[in-house]
């Protein structure tokens, strides 16, 4: 019976385990969480990268860096597969939005898949910003698979001094 009794602690511990994980998976990396939508298809006769599309990942990880600096906030996010012409980035209320389209791209089109954890389609992804910014200053690079895209900080309007007058 002890053995019985130390399987069922065991089996509790693991669970507690991936328990905390998830958690911690889901509270430092949530929102990076994405959706993909597959491309639509062309018609009966589909293409090589429409049923590649149709099996990938429905959902895929676009890690995100804020940093903040004298001049405003630098976003990092990690996209890798995808060329500059590929984005939509729009800065909507206190959110810097990026859409895109990851399209299928792979040489070899023979064989079969074994694995199939990347993401392919189109996607959106609203990232929450810690201070208003001048999304019409806004500058965006793509490298090596990495969208930054420079955001300066809103100046505030100057402030005009309002004089008292005397009572009526």
């Amino acid at each position: 019976m002890a053995t019985f009794e130390q399987l069922r602690r065991g089996l509790g511990r693991t669970w507690e385990s991936i328990a905390e994980g998830w958690h911690t998976l889901s509270e430092r990396a949530g929102q990076a969480l994405t959706r993909f939508h597959p491309l639509d298809s062309r018609g009966d006769l589909d293409t090589w990268e429409d049923q590649v599309s149709r099996y990938a990942a429905d959902w895929g990880v676009l890690a995100t860096e804020i940093q903040e600096d004298d001049k405003g906030l630098i976003v990092r996010l990690e996209v890798p597969g995808m060329d500059r012409e590929d984005f939509d980035i729009d800065v909507l209320d206190d959110h810097l939005v990026v859409r895109g389209e990851k399209r299928v791209r792979h040489e070899q089109r023979e064989g079969r898949f074994h694995l199939m954890e990347c993401a392919y389609g189109r996607f959106e992804r609203a990232i929450s910003l810690p201070f208003e910014v001048d999304g019409g200053s806004a500058d965006a690079r793509y490298r090596h698979g990495v969208l930054s895209v420079r955001l300066p900080r809103l100046r505030a309007t100057a402030g005009r001094r309002i004089p008292v007058n005397g009572g009526a």
